[in-house]
């Protein structure tokens, strides 16, 4: 592109930025809307502390598993085995785990046994409550996934995003939890 060409392009931005900037509010509105509708079954202020039944077999509440990491804000991550949105997630919350806390939730996706056996074969190293029926994750609001919840320190909803999530879009919800 020659230095006219530019110089053309650069003006005709200037003079239309107005209808430029009514077309991103608009995309604004309706991803807000989106999230919002999406989010609007999630709890607001503390979230309950609810029973959990790991893949490992370990029975605890959610505030005992929340007591392991004392003034850190933690993510709960919910997934389905079948779930091909939560499959393009996997590495990235492999990597967000890497940097903090992170329970992941797998909702209708078997037992126990089957749960370990995808972790397994997908070299998912998380920690993972088995939610057979999805009943955890309707307690947690949840009834869509994948859906990513930030708890606070004191175990307040800070943030959440239902359907997929980049990874930054992750580290800023846990950052903003801070």
């Amino acid at each position: 592109m020659g230095a006219s060409a530019a110089a053309r392009l650069a003006d005709r931005l200037r003079r239309q930025w107005r209808s430029h900037l009514g077309t991103l509010l608009i995309v604004l509105a309706v991803f807000t809307g989106a999230h919002l509708w999406q989010t609007r079954h999630l709890p607001t202020g503390p979230v309950p502390d609810l029973p959990l039944r790991l893949s490992s077999g370990e029975a605890l509440m959610l505030s005992d598993w929340r007591a392991r990491f004392p003034g850190q804000p933690v993510v709960l991550h919910v997934w389905a085995e079948w779930c091909p949105i939560c499959r393009a997630e996997e590495h990235s919350i492999t990597r967000l785990q890497a940097d903090g806390p992170v329970l992941t939730v797998a909702m209708q996706s078997g037992g126990p046994e089957q749960v370990r056996r995808v972790l397994e074969q997908r070299g998912l190293p998380w920690t993972t409550v088995v939610d057979e029926k999805g009943d955890l994750a309707r307690r947690l609001g949840v009834h869509s996934v994948p859906a990513l919840l930030v708890l606070d320190a004191q175990g307040r909803l800070s943030a959440a995003s239902v359907g997929y999530t980049s990874e930054i879009g992750m580290r800023l919800r846990r950052l903003w939890a801070r």
